[in-house]
Protein backbone atom coordinates (compact mmCIF):
# COMPACT_ATOMS: atom_id res chain seq x y z
CA UNK A 1 0.00 0.00 0.00
CA UNK A 2 1.13 3.52 -0.77
CA UNK A 3 0.40 6.63 1.67
CA UNK A 4 2.77 8.38 0.56
CA UNK A 5 1.85 12.12 2.09
CA UNK A 6 0.30 10.56 5.37
CA UNK A 7 1.04 8.03 7.76
CA UNK A 8 -1.92 5.20 8.86
CA UNK A 9 0.09 5.57 12.53
CA UNK A 10 -0.39 9.73 12.66
CA UNK A 11 -2.64 11.31 15.45
CA UNK A 12 -5.94 11.98 14.11
CA UNK A 13 -7.54 15.48 13.35
CA UNK A 14 -4.44 16.76 12.49
CA UNK A 15 -3.95 19.22 9.10
CA UNK A 16 -3.41 15.85 7.31
CA UNK A 17 -5.18 13.21 9.08
CA UNK A 18 -8.26 11.95 8.97
CA UNK A 19 -10.42 9.13 7.64
CA UNK A 20 -7.55 8.24 4.75
CA UNK A 21 -5.39 7.40 7.72
CA UNK A 22 -8.09 5.25 9.66
CA UNK A 23 -8.80 3.72 6.27
CA UNK A 24 -5.34 2.39 5.42
CA UNK A 25 -4.52 1.50 8.63
CA UNK A 26 -7.51 -0.58 9.67
CA UNK A 27 -7.89 -2.35 5.93
CA UNK A 28 -4.08 -3.01 6.89
CA UNK A 29 -4.43 -4.89 9.90
CA UNK A 30 -8.36 -6.42 8.62
CA UNK A 31 -5.59 -8.42 6.15
CA UNK A 32 -2.57 -8.84 8.52
CA UNK A 33 -5.24 -10.96 10.83
CA UNK A 34 -5.79 -12.83 7.62
CA UNK A 35 -2.08 -13.77 7.16
CA UNK A 36 -2.05 -11.50 4.30
CA UNK A 37 1.65 -9.41 4.47
CA UNK A 38 1.26 -6.08 3.93
CA UNK A 39 3.74 -3.00 4.08
CA UNK A 40 2.39 0.51 3.78
CA UNK A 41 4.55 2.80 2.50
CA UNK A 42 4.93 6.66 3.45
CA UNK A 43 6.95 9.70 3.33
CA UNK A 44 9.13 9.94 6.80
CA UNK A 45 7.96 13.08 8.37
CA UNK A 46 10.09 12.85 11.73
CA UNK A 47 14.23 11.52 11.27
CA UNK A 48 13.37 10.29 14.89
CA UNK A 49 10.93 7.75 14.59
CA UNK A 50 11.95 3.89 13.35
CA UNK A 51 12.09 4.28 9.20
CA UNK A 52 10.14 0.37 10.07
CA UNK A 53 7.06 0.07 12.64
CA UNK A 54 5.59 -3.06 13.67
CA UNK A 55 2.10 -1.81 14.29
CA UNK A 56 -0.02 -3.55 11.94
CA UNK A 57 -0.37 -7.00 13.19
CA UNK A 58 1.50 -9.24 12.90
CA UNK A 59 2.06 -9.39 9.14
CA UNK A 60 1.85 -5.55 8.77
CA UNK A 61 4.60 -2.97 8.68
CA UNK A 62 4.08 0.92 8.60
CA UNK A 63 7.35 2.03 6.09
CA UNK A 64 8.74 5.29 6.74
CA UNK A 65 10.89 6.52 3.33
CA UNK A 66 12.84 9.56 3.55
CA UNK A 67 11.60 11.80 1.08
CA UNK A 68 12.20 15.33 1.02
CA UNK A 69 12.75 17.29 4.61
CA UNK A 70 12.09 14.47 7.05
CA UNK A 71 9.61 16.71 9.32
CA UNK A 72 5.64 18.18 8.12
CA UNK A 73 5.69 19.46 4.24
CA UNK A 74 2.99 20.87 2.03
CA UNK A 75 1.82 17.76 0.82
CA UNK A 76 1.30 19.53 -3.03
CA UNK A 77 4.76 20.10 -2.78
CA UNK A 78 6.08 16.51 -1.93
CA UNK A 79 5.24 16.16 -5.48
CA UNK A 80 8.41 17.48 -6.38
CA UNK A 81 10.37 14.78 -4.26
CA UNK A 82 8.52 11.80 -5.37
CA UNK A 83 11.03 10.27 -7.75
CA UNK A 84 13.07 10.09 -4.32
CA UNK A 85 10.03 8.29 -2.67
CA UNK A 86 9.87 5.89 -5.69
CA UNK A 87 13.64 5.30 -5.16
CA UNK A 88 13.46 4.47 -1.68
CA UNK A 89 10.72 2.04 -1.83
CA UNK A 90 12.12 0.37 -5.13
CA UNK A 91 15.32 -0.05 -2.68
CA UNK A 92 13.69 -1.19 0.60
CA UNK A 93 12.15 -4.10 -1.52
CA UNK A 94 15.02 -4.89 -3.33
CA UNK A 95 17.28 -5.21 0.25
CA UNK A 96 14.28 -7.20 1.57
CA UNK A 97 14.35 -9.89 -1.24
CA UNK A 98 10.57 -9.02 -1.63
CA UNK A 99 8.38 -9.04 -4.36
CA UNK A 100 4.72 -7.65 -4.46
CA UNK A 101 1.53 -9.09 -5.57
CA UNK A 102 -0.28 -6.03 -6.05
CA UNK A 103 0.11 -2.03 -5.07
CA UNK A 104 -2.93 -0.59 -3.59
CA UNK A 105 -2.79 3.41 -3.65
CA UNK A 106 -4.20 5.91 -2.07
CA UNK A 107 -4.42 9.84 -2.83
CA UNK A 108 -3.34 11.20 -6.22
CA UNK A 109 0.42 11.45 -4.86
CA UNK A 110 0.37 7.98 -4.59
CA UNK A 111 -1.38 6.86 -7.66
CA UNK A 112 1.52 8.77 -9.55
CA UNK A 113 3.97 6.70 -7.20
CA UNK A 114 2.11 3.25 -8.18
CA UNK A 115 2.95 4.10 -11.89
CA UNK A 116 6.20 4.60 -11.30
CA UNK A 117 6.96 1.23 -9.38
CA UNK A 118 4.72 -1.45 -12.10
CA UNK A 119 7.10 0.21 -14.64
CA UNK A 120 9.61 -2.08 -12.97
CA UNK A 121 7.25 -5.03 -10.56
CA UNK A 122 4.72 -5.32 -13.73
CA UNK A 123 1.80 -6.01 -11.21
CA UNK A 124 -1.70 -4.12 -10.74
CA UNK A 125 -2.69 -1.05 -9.19
CA UNK A 126 -5.80 -0.51 -7.03
CA UNK A 127 -6.41 3.24 -6.45
CA UNK A 128 -8.54 5.01 -4.14
CA UNK A 129 -8.36 8.49 -4.64
CA UNK A 130 -10.14 9.20 -0.63
CA UNK A 131 -11.13 13.31 -2.43
CA UNK A 132 -11.21 14.60 -6.24
CA UNK A 133 -9.65 17.63 -7.01
CA UNK A 134 -12.46 18.75 -9.52
CA UNK A 135 -15.00 18.34 -6.40
CA UNK A 136 -12.78 20.14 -4.04
CA UNK A 137 -12.37 23.51 -6.31
CA UNK A 138 -16.52 22.96 -6.92
CA UNK A 139 -16.98 23.86 -3.26
CA UNK A 140 -14.19 26.06 -2.64
CA UNK A 141 -15.68 29.42 -1.26
CA UNK A 142 -12.05 31.19 -1.98
CA UNK A 143 -9.24 31.32 -4.53
CA UNK A 144 -6.73 29.77 -1.84
CA UNK A 145 -8.92 26.33 -1.30
CA UNK A 146 -8.81 25.38 -4.89
CA UNK A 147 -6.81 22.54 -5.95
CA UNK A 148 -3.31 22.89 -7.87
CA UNK A 149 -3.28 22.23 -11.69
CA UNK A 150 -0.97 19.33 -11.46
CA UNK A 151 -3.11 17.45 -9.30
CA UNK A 152 -6.39 17.72 -11.42
CA UNK A 153 -3.84 16.81 -14.12
CA UNK A 154 -2.12 13.75 -12.54
CA UNK A 155 -5.90 12.29 -11.30
CA UNK A 156 -6.85 12.15 -14.70
CA UNK A 157 -3.73 10.15 -15.49
CA UNK A 158 -4.11 7.95 -12.80
CA UNK A 159 -8.16 7.19 -13.61
CA UNK A 160 -6.76 5.97 -16.81
CA UNK A 161 -3.81 3.83 -16.31
CA UNK A 162 -4.72 2.36 -13.18
CA UNK A 163 -6.26 -1.07 -13.61
CA UNK A 164 -9.05 -0.92 -10.89
CA UNK A 165 -10.28 2.06 -8.97
CA UNK A 166 -12.10 1.64 -5.91
CA UNK A 167 -15.16 4.59 -5.69
CA UNK A 168 -16.26 4.55 -2.15
CA UNK A 169 -20.43 5.31 -3.12
CA UNK A 170 -22.26 5.57 -6.28
CA UNK A 171 -21.89 8.53 -5.89
CA UNK A 172 -18.02 8.98 -6.12
CA UNK A 173 -18.48 6.12 -9.23
CA UNK A 174 -20.51 8.89 -11.17
CA UNK A 175 -18.10 11.94 -10.74
CA UNK A 176 -15.13 9.53 -12.12
CA UNK A 177 -17.00 8.86 -14.71
CA UNK A 178 -18.36 12.74 -15.66
CA UNK A 179 -15.71 14.59 -14.70
CA UNK A 180 -12.37 12.74 -15.16
CA UNK A 181 -13.64 10.19 -18.02
CA UNK A 182 -13.08 6.90 -16.02
CA UNK A 183 -14.07 3.64 -17.83
CA UNK A 184 -17.14 2.50 -15.84
CA UNK A 185 -16.00 -1.15 -16.39
CA UNK A 186 -12.85 -0.19 -14.10
CA UNK A 187 -14.53 1.17 -11.21
CA UNK A 188 -15.52 -1.14 -8.20
CA UNK A 189 -17.62 0.26 -5.40
CA UNK A 190 -16.39 -0.44 -1.88
CA UNK A 191 -17.20 1.70 0.90
CA UNK A 192 -14.71 1.84 3.72
CA UNK A 193 -15.21 -0.19 7.24
CA UNK A 194 -15.41 0.42 11.07
CA UNK A 195 -13.82 -1.49 13.27
CA UNK A 196 -16.80 -2.39 14.95
CA UNK A 197 -15.19 -4.22 18.09
CA UNK A 198 -13.68 -0.69 18.59
CA UNK A 199 -16.61 1.43 17.89
CA UNK A 200 -19.45 -0.32 19.58
CA UNK A 201 -22.65 1.60 22.09
CA UNK A 202 -21.76 1.71 26.00
CA UNK A 203 -23.84 3.50 28.64
CA UNK A 204 -23.73 6.88 27.66
CA UNK A 205 -23.39 7.88 31.41
CA UNK A 206 -20.01 5.74 31.71
CA UNK A 207 -18.63 7.48 28.44
CA UNK A 208 -19.22 10.69 30.10
CA UNK A 209 -17.47 9.74 33.25
CA UNK A 210 -14.53 9.02 31.12
CA UNK A 211 -14.40 12.32 29.34
CA UNK A 212 -15.80 14.69 32.25
CA UNK A 213 -19.57 15.69 31.54
CA UNK A 214 -22.12 16.28 33.38
CA UNK A 215 -24.77 13.68 33.63
CA UNK A 216 -27.41 16.13 32.56
CA UNK A 217 -25.65 17.93 29.65
CA UNK A 218 -26.27 18.09 26.40
CA UNK A 219 -23.20 18.05 24.39
CA UNK A 220 -23.07 18.10 20.21
CA UNK A 221 -20.07 16.83 18.59
CA UNK A 222 -17.55 17.61 15.52
CA UNK A 223 -14.56 15.55 14.74
CA UNK A 224 -12.47 16.40 11.66
CA UNK A 225 -10.25 18.27 10.17
CA UNK A 226 -10.42 22.00 10.16
CA UNK A 227 -10.93 23.45 7.12
CA UNK A 228 -13.04 25.16 5.09
CA UNK A 229 -15.02 22.18 3.25
CA UNK A 230 -15.59 20.84 6.48
CA UNK A 231 -18.41 23.31 7.30
CA UNK A 232 -17.47 23.73 10.62
CA UNK A 233 -19.22 27.46 10.84
CA UNK A 234 -22.50 26.77 9.77
CA UNK A 235 -22.34 24.27 12.88
CA UNK A 236 -20.74 27.38 15.08
CA UNK A 237 -23.77 29.97 13.50
CA UNK A 238 -26.36 26.87 14.38
CA UNK A 239 -25.37 26.66 17.64
CA UNK A 240 -25.46 30.49 18.44
CA UNK A 241 -29.10 30.25 16.62
CA UNK A 242 -29.54 28.04 19.50
CA UNK A 243 -28.81 29.95 22.16
CA UNK A 244 -30.33 33.17 21.41
CA UNK A 245 -33.97 31.02 20.29
CA UNK A 246 -33.54 28.44 23.33
CA UNK A 247 -31.79 30.64 26.25
CA UNK A 248 -32.68 28.20 29.05
CA UNK A 249 -30.45 25.39 27.38
CA UNK A 250 -27.06 27.20 27.54
CA UNK A 251 -26.28 26.24 30.37
CA UNK A 252 -26.16 22.63 29.85
CA UNK A 253 -25.57 22.70 25.82
CA UNK A 254 -22.01 22.58 24.82
CA UNK A 255 -20.54 21.90 21.10
CA UNK A 256 -17.45 19.75 21.48
CA UNK A 257 -15.17 20.40 18.33
CA UNK A 258 -12.36 17.82 18.26
CA UNK A 259 -9.62 18.52 15.04
CA UNK A 260 -6.62 20.75 14.34
CA UNK A 261 -4.36 22.22 17.23
CA UNK A 262 -6.14 25.47 18.63
CA UNK A 263 -3.42 26.54 20.21
CA UNK A 264 -1.03 27.16 17.16
CA UNK A 265 -1.90 29.31 15.00
CA UNK A 266 -0.86 27.29 11.51
CA UNK A 267 -4.32 26.67 10.49
CA UNK A 268 -6.01 29.69 9.27
CA UNK A 269 -9.54 28.28 9.47
CA UNK A 270 -8.84 27.67 12.91
CA UNK A 271 -8.06 30.78 13.39
CA UNK A 272 -11.23 32.16 11.62
CA UNK A 273 -13.27 30.23 13.60
CA UNK A 274 -12.30 31.30 16.86
CA UNK A 275 -12.27 34.83 15.84
CA UNK A 276 -16.29 33.56 15.29
CA UNK A 277 -16.43 32.16 18.50
CA UNK A 278 -15.12 35.45 20.07
CA UNK A 279 -17.34 37.10 18.02
CA UNK A 280 -20.57 35.59 18.32
CA UNK A 281 -19.83 35.66 22.53
CA UNK A 282 -20.60 32.05 22.60
CA UNK A 283 -18.40 31.44 26.02
CA UNK A 284 -18.49 27.91 27.02
CA UNK A 285 -20.86 27.14 24.63
CA UNK A 286 -18.25 26.02 21.97
CA UNK A 287 -14.76 24.30 23.20
CA UNK A 288 -12.30 23.11 20.76
CA UNK A 289 -10.47 20.16 22.19
CA UNK A 290 -7.72 20.22 19.60
CA UNK A 291 -6.94 16.36 18.01
CA UNK A 292 -7.76 13.40 20.02
CA UNK A 293 -6.35 9.64 20.16
CA UNK A 294 -8.44 7.34 18.66
CA UNK A 295 -8.79 4.95 21.25
CA UNK A 296 -10.49 8.26 23.18
CA UNK A 297 -13.20 8.80 20.28
CA UNK A 298 -15.44 5.98 21.30
CA UNK A 299 -15.77 7.85 24.73
CA UNK A 300 -16.81 10.99 22.60
CA UNK A 301 -19.16 9.36 20.33
CA UNK A 302 -21.58 7.70 23.06
CA UNK A 303 -21.47 10.78 25.39
CA UNK A 304 -23.19 12.73 22.55
CA UNK A 305 -26.26 13.34 21.66
CA UNK A 306 -25.38 13.81 18.22
CA UNK A 307 -22.61 13.55 15.92
CA UNK A 308 -22.84 16.57 13.56
CA UNK A 309 -21.16 16.85 9.65
CA UNK A 310 -21.92 19.88 8.23
CA UNK A 311 -19.64 19.52 5.19
CA UNK A 312 -19.72 21.02 1.86
CA UNK A 313 -17.95 17.96 0.37
CA UNK A 314 -17.39 14.30 1.66
CA UNK A 315 -16.49 11.32 -0.32
CA UNK A 316 -17.63 9.38 2.45
CA UNK A 317 -17.83 10.42 5.85
CA UNK A 318 -16.19 7.78 8.33
CA UNK A 319 -16.61 9.79 11.11
CA UNK A 320 -20.38 9.19 10.66
CA UNK A 321 -19.64 5.51 10.23
CA UNK A 322 -17.82 5.34 13.62
CA UNK A 323 -20.47 7.51 15.20
CA UNK A 324 -23.42 5.30 14.36
CA UNK A 325 -21.27 1.94 15.17
CA UNK A 326 -21.28 3.67 18.42
CA UNK A 327 -24.83 4.56 18.16
CA UNK A 328 -25.51 7.85 18.16
CA UNK A 329 -27.19 9.49 15.60
CA UNK A 330 -25.71 11.34 12.66
CA UNK A 331 -27.04 14.90 11.19
CA UNK A 332 -25.11 15.41 8.03
CA UNK A 333 -25.06 17.74 5.10
CA UNK A 334 -26.95 15.98 2.08
CA UNK A 335 -23.62 15.93 0.11
CA UNK A 336 -21.15 12.97 -1.44
CA UNK A 337 -20.82 10.13 0.81
CA UNK A 338 -23.00 11.19 3.60
CA UNK A 339 -25.96 10.96 1.38
CA UNK A 340 -25.46 7.05 1.14
CA UNK A 341 -24.13 6.80 4.76
CA UNK A 342 -26.53 8.37 6.83
CA UNK A 343 -29.99 7.48 6.35
CA UNK A 344 -32.51 10.30 6.81
CA UNK A 345 -35.12 9.64 9.43
CA UNK A 346 -33.58 6.44 9.81
CA UNK A 347 -29.88 6.74 11.31
CA UNK A 348 -30.01 10.61 11.71
CA UNK A 349 -31.14 13.43 9.38
CA UNK A 350 -29.74 15.07 5.95
CA UNK A 351 -29.20 18.90 5.90
CA UNK A 352 -28.83 21.43 3.53
CA UNK A 353 -25.08 22.29 2.91
CA UNK A 354 -24.44 25.55 4.68
CA UNK A 355 -27.89 26.18 6.12
CA UNK A 356 -27.59 26.54 9.74
CA UNK A 357 -31.14 27.52 10.18
CA UNK A 358 -32.11 23.88 8.98
CA UNK A 359 -29.30 22.42 11.14
CA UNK A 360 -30.50 24.58 14.30
CA UNK A 361 -33.57 23.16 13.64
CA UNK A 362 -32.83 20.13 13.15
CA UNK A 363 -30.26 19.97 16.59
CA UNK A 364 -33.58 21.68 18.47
CA UNK A 365 -35.87 18.45 17.48
CA UNK A 366 -33.77 15.50 18.58
CA UNK A 367 -32.50 17.49 21.94
CA UNK A 368 -35.97 17.98 22.77
CA UNK A 369 -37.07 14.17 21.93
CA UNK A 370 -35.15 11.26 23.77
CA UNK A 371 -37.10 8.21 22.31
CA UNK A 372 -36.08 9.55 18.78
CA UNK A 373 -32.58 9.71 19.45
CA UNK A 374 -33.11 6.55 21.31
CA UNK A 375 -34.55 5.22 17.90
CA UNK A 376 -32.40 6.58 15.59
CA UNK A 377 -29.13 5.38 17.40
CA UNK A 378 -30.71 1.81 17.62
CA UNK A 379 -30.89 1.66 13.95
CA UNK A 380 -27.83 3.38 13.51
CA UNK A 381 -25.78 0.35 15.46
CA UNK A 382 -27.50 -2.20 13.10
CA UNK A 383 -26.96 0.09 9.88
CA UNK A 384 -23.45 0.20 10.89
CA UNK A 385 -22.95 -3.58 11.16
CA UNK A 386 -23.12 -3.49 7.13
CA UNK A 387 -19.83 -1.92 7.25
CA UNK A 388 -17.33 -4.63 9.64
CA UNK A 389 -14.10 -4.66 8.19
CA UNK A 390 -14.33 -8.56 7.78
CA UNK A 391 -17.13 -7.97 5.45
CA UNK A 392 -15.26 -4.80 3.93
CA UNK A 393 -11.85 -6.73 3.39
CA UNK A 394 -13.46 -9.59 1.67
CA UNK A 395 -14.90 -7.40 -0.95
CA UNK A 396 -11.24 -5.47 -1.27
CA UNK A 397 -9.87 -8.97 -2.16
CA UNK A 398 -12.53 -9.54 -4.67
CA UNK A 399 -11.16 -5.99 -6.18
CA UNK A 400 -7.87 -7.28 -6.51
CA UNK A 401 -8.93 -10.32 -7.93
CA UNK A 402 -10.69 -8.64 -10.52
CA UNK A 403 -7.58 -6.45 -11.31
CA UNK A 404 -5.47 -9.78 -11.43
CA UNK A 405 -7.64 -10.99 -14.27
CA UNK A 406 -6.37 -10.14 -17.24
CA UNK A 407 -3.17 -11.85 -16.23
CA UNK A 408 -5.48 -14.75 -15.66
CA UNK A 409 -3.69 -15.91 -12.36
CA UNK A 410 -5.53 -17.96 -9.95
CA UNK A 411 -7.42 -16.11 -6.34
CA UNK A 412 -5.55 -19.52 -4.81
CA UNK A 413 -2.00 -18.68 -5.92
CA UNK A 414 -1.64 -14.94 -5.25
CA UNK A 415 -4.20 -13.93 -2.60
CA UNK A 416 -3.65 -16.60 0.34
CA UNK A 417 -1.36 -15.76 1.26
CA UNK A 418 0.54 -12.86 -0.60
CA UNK A 419 2.20 -9.39 0.13
CA UNK A 420 0.19 -6.41 -1.06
Amino acid sequence: MLSVHTCPLAMLGGKETGGMNVYVRDLALEFSRRGIAVDVFTRSQNAHLPHVMHQLGSHGRVIHIPTGPEEPYDKNKVFDYLPEFVEGVKRFAKDEGIEYDMIHSHYWLSGWAARELRKEWNIPIVQMFHTLGKMKDAVAQRPSERESTRRIEVETEIVQFADRLVAATPTEREQLIKLYGADPGHISIVPPGVDIAHFHPMPQRQARQQIGVGDHDWMILFVGRIEPLKGVDTLIRAMALLAHECPTWVSRLSLAIIGGDPGTNENAEMERLKAMHAELNLGDLVVFLGAKDQNKLQYYYNAAEALVMPSHYESFGMVALEAMACGTPVIASDVGGLSHLVRDGETGFHIPSGDHLALASTLARLLQDDALRCKLGEQATYWAQNYSWVKIGDRVLDVYRRAWQPQIVPTSSRLSPCAV
